[in-house]
Formats: C-alpha cells, structure tokens, sequence
C-alpha cells in the first residue's frame, strides 16, 4: 500500500511545456492550479490519451469486490501504469500491495511511498540486492520476490550477505511451464529450488508463484487447458513444500488480467489456512482496454452476463486529421510515439469537428501506424482538422508514452477532474 505520508506527488507539481498534450494556459501552473479552473478536454493538443474517471472507479470496485467475495487477495501489477494516483486508487480499495516488475521499478515504488511490494521477478544483481539490503531496515516494508532456479538463490545470498541484509527475504518458488516465460520446469527442480531457499540464512520460503499468461493467447479449448493445468501443478508445488515452510505469511500468487478466472476456480478447491495469501496480480483491469483485454477478459462489458461483473473502457485515443492525400484515406496526427500497438492497432470509433458537435460514429480502420502518424481508412469525409476518437488495445504499452494523463468526469462529461502522472 502507499503510506499515507507519502502521497502521489502529483497536486503541487508545476507543469511545462514538456508535458505532452497539456493546453498552453496550463503552463506554469501546478496540477492543483490547474484543476481548479475546470479545464476541458478539447483545450488538450492533439494526439492525446484520457482516461474516463467513473469507468475506472468502477473498475477497481469490481475486482476488489469479487476478490473479497472469494477471499482472495490483490497486488495489482503497478508496472501497468507506474502511476502512484492509480496504486492508491487500488490499495485504497483493498489491495495487499503492488506489483513490479524489476528492482528499479521497486525503487521508484519505495520512493514514490510504497510499503508492500511484490517482485515479479527475480532480483540478482549485487547493486540492486545492496538498495534492497538498506530497505529492510524499515520493519514495516512488505517485500516477496522469485527464484526459479539454485543459482538465483545464490546469486541472492551473495549480494544480500554482502550488503549485512538485517532480516531474511521473502522468496516464492516460481513455477513455469514448457514453452512459457521463466519458472522452474519441473516439480523436482521447484523442490530444489525451494530446499535451497529454506536452508538459506538470508532468504525465507515465502510460497510459489508464477504466470500462466504466457500459455494462451485467447479462450480457445486448448489455451484453457493449458492454463488450468499449470495452475493445478502450481497447488500440487505449495501441498509439495509443507514441510519445508515455517509458521510466518505464506503465497500463492498467479493471474494475470485475461485468465483470473481460471485461478479462481483452481483455487476454489485449495486448502486454505489464515497465514496464506492466495494472491492475484491482474493490473490491466483498471483501465481494460477496447482490444485484446475485450477479446479474452472474462469481465469484459460484452462478455459478461446480466448481473455478473464486467469491466468497462476507461481509456480513449485522440487525434486529429492533418491529411487526406487521396479518396478513403485520412492521415492523423498520432503514431506508435502515441498509442499502443503491439496488440492490435488503435480502432476508430467516432469523429467530430467542434467539441460542442456531438460524436458522430466512424466506419473505417487503421492500416497502418508511423511514428507520428496513423493511416485511417474510410469512407467517410472527414475535414481537415476533425478529430478522432480511438479505442486502444493493451493498457501495458499506452500509459509508459505519456508522463501526464487527464482524467475525464465519465464518458458522457469532458470535464478534465485530474492528471494522472506516470513515472517509467
């Protein structure tokens, strides 16, 4: 969670010209300044991404409700966003803590006020095990990281010994699957692993961990039983490891944004004591997406059914028309600088001149993206200028393009309420 000290430094930061995107009125000003002068989304330059403030605050309800109902815990993976406004937003609501992706991420979340962490991921290098040795010394610091193999427990040992770490470090046993991501291979190896961590003077048995996203990439019959049978291999390891664990907190960690409802119904059967958290790490979910996570989320707003969650679009592309060399081709002014693209490219869903004008919907496609430009194939004639609204695709490769990112009221207001600050 973040310290209640240490909150997102955000309101008092002045803003400049270098802030993409920011109206020229806001130069100068602080977030807080800003704010207070009810600014509008039109006044914004061109390309731009907001986020939709009522749609996330939905969002984050959703999951921390439906992981309560379950008794499931949540550290949201932060490297999501790196934007502390949305952490607290989710700590807030419940969550254990944050999770990161690598030591200088974990920094910049100590730095930023964080004081549960989880490292998804293994931590070797003496540099980094050195800054780490030096947080241990705050009692109140959460801190679990991984190991999938002897050698990153001794590369762990050494650094932490040599920095004189003055308590152990939490380490989950992660497990991996043929022709996934890292993660030991075998039960046997994972055992060994973790008998290497319970003897070490420097480490603690913290549980098993791991991440079946990278076994599917949409619902079909096979992804499904792929995943579902890592995730029974990966309670098989925790029933393995009994013996070993001591009587302090204990993980099991899995889920990432498309297939935590498969964890769900894994774990629904697990064996369950007070000391272990069973603990998802799904981040996308608090701003979904109008692309892949719609195509494969299980809460996604179509897919899901009367009366069951669902998560809703909270974040939209903007750009301008700067061309239209040819008949069914409009050039705008946003690009792979911009807006995601490795899972799928942005889709036009509607236009407008004047921002007193309704939105008007779109046919059309893009086909292709340059760096500051994207091809937008249409029918329609649209005038120089006109701006285009766009749904994107992966929230994980649109927020690290943007250092600031206004937060609209809702779908149906342009009221600018806040300004998220990322930190990549």
């Amino acid at each position: 969670m973040i310290r209640d000290d240490d909150a997102p430094p955000t309101a008092q930061d002045t803003l400049t010209a270098r802030d993409k995107g920011l109206p020229d009125r806001a130069v100068g000003l602080s977030t807080r300044e800003f704010l207070a002068t009810g600014p509008r989304l039109d006044e914004f330059w061109t390309p731009l991404i907001a986020l939709d403030d009522a749609a996330m605050t939905a969002n984050v309800a959703t999951m921390a409700s439906w992981c309560a109902e379950r008794g499931f815990d949540l550290m949201p993976h932060g490297k999501t966003t790196m934007a502390p406004a949305l952490w607290k937003r989710q700590t807030d609501a419940g969550a254990l803590g944050i999770t990161l992706a690598t030591m200088g991420q974990v920094r910049t979340g100590r730095d930023l006020g964080l004081s549960s962490i989880m490292l998804a991921n293994a931590a070797v290098d003496p540099r980094s095990l050195a800054w780490l040795a030096g947080q241990l010394a705050d009692p109140g610091f959460r801190f679990v990281s991984w190991a999938d193999s002897v050698a990153t427990v001794e590369a762990m040992e050494h650094g932490l010994r040599e920095a004189g770490a003055p308590r152990p470090v939490d380490v989950c046993v992660e497990l991996g699957a043929a022709g996934g991501r890292t993660g030991a291979r075998s039960q046997a190896e994972a055992v060994a692993v973790a008998e290497r961590v319970a003897a070490s003077p420097v480490l603690r048995l913290a549980g098993v961990s791991g991440y079946e996203g990278s076994l599917g990439h949409d619902r079909s019959p096979a992804a499904l039983a792929a995943v579902t049978a890592y995730l029974r291999a990966q309670l098989e390891l925790h029933t393995a490891l009994a013996p070993l664990y001591d009587d302090g907190e204990l993980y099991v960690t899995a889920g990432g944004s498309a297939y935590f409802d498969l964890v769900a119904d894994v774990w629904e059967d697990a064996a369950r004591d007070e000391r272990t958290h069973f603990t998802l790490r799904s981040g996308a979910y608090i701003v979904h997406d109008d692309g892949f996570y719609r195509g494969i989320s299980p809460f996604d707003e179509g897919a899901a059914g009367p009366g069951s969650p669902r998560f809703v679009n909270a974040m939209h592309g903007y750009a301008r028309v700067v061309s239209t060399p040819e008949p069914g081709l409009a050039l705008v002014d946003g690009g792979k600088r911009d807006f995601p693209y490795d899972e799928g490219l942005p889709i036009p869903r509607a236009w407008r001149v004047d921002a007193a004008e309704p939105w008007r919907p779109l046919d059309g496609h893009l086909s292709a993206t340059n760096d500051q430009h994207s091809y937008l194939r249409t029918e329609q004639p649209l005038p120089i200028g006109a701006v285009v609204r766009l749904g994107l695709s992966h929230p994980c490769t649109a927020f690290d393009k943007w250092r600031i990112l206004p937060v609209v009221e809702s779908a149906e207001s342009d009221l600018v309420v806040d300004l998220v600050r990322t930190w990549f």
